[in-house]
């Protein structure tokens, strides 16, 4: 089984790296800083399932995970993330990913999350309870939709970038479009979601868990 790593801190990277090589039938196949550099990694490694934090600069794991599931759908994603919030819980379930593990736990969390996603199952650490379950499925049966997940994919990728303090011209060549592009986005952005600054667009992203604060 192929495991790729993704997390913006390297001693965490490198950690899990070595725990988990000592695993029977696992071999970790590649580390990624950041969601960007995960999306390429996924394209070049294919791995079976792919652990990613879920907050990372310049991508978070949310929109890491569609991305990489719309191209490879048979990819399983576990997230792994110190955040207990439903908001958090539910959009990177609603991403696609099998599992969510709470970094306050010990090693053996994980390897319960590695076993089900390689048996095709679902995975929650005991913390992110029923009711965050519950919550999510209900709100993926309704019919009107969260401010958040009204949003595109590039929509959410320049809220982020934005947030981290990305000058367009810097948006624009991350996401490989044009100047003019990625600002009538960002104008698109604000004037769906009722914004009229930056610093209001970042306080957005951080209270709804798109970018943070511990970068």
């Amino acid at each position: 089984m192929k495991v790729l790593i993704a997390d913006d801190h390297g001693i965490v990277r490198q950690g899990l790296a070595s725990l988990i090589s000592k695993q029977p039938n696992i071999d970790v196949v590649g580390e990624a800083k950041d969601g960007r550099e995960v999306l390429d990694l996924a394209r070049e490694l294919s791995p079976d399932i792919i652990i990613m934090d879920v907050s990372m600069p310049n991508l978070n794991g949310a929109d890491a995970t569609r991305l990489i599931l719309a191209d490879n759908p048979g990819i399983r994603v576990i997230a792994l993330s110190m955040h207990t919030e439903k908001r958090i819980v539910k959009d990177i379930l609603q991403a696609g990913a099998s599992a969510y593990v709470l970094k306050s736990y010990m090693f053996d969390e994980l390897t319960k999350a590695l076993d089900a996603a390689a048996a095709g199952e679902f995975y929650l650490s005991p913390r992110i309870t029923g009711a965050v379950l519950e919550d999510y499925i209900s709100q993926g049966q309704r019919v009107k939709k969260s401010e958040p997940d009204e949003l595109t994919v590039r929509e959410r990728q320049v809220l982020q970038l934005t947030a981290e303090g990305k000058t367009v011209k810097q948006i624009a060549l991350q996401l490989h479009v044009s100047p003019k592009t990625a600002d009538a986005t960002r104008r698109k952005l604000m004037n769906k979601l009722g914004i009229s600054s930056i610093a209001e667009l970042t306080k957005y992203a951080i209270r709804e868990g798109i970018t943070s604060t511990d970068f």
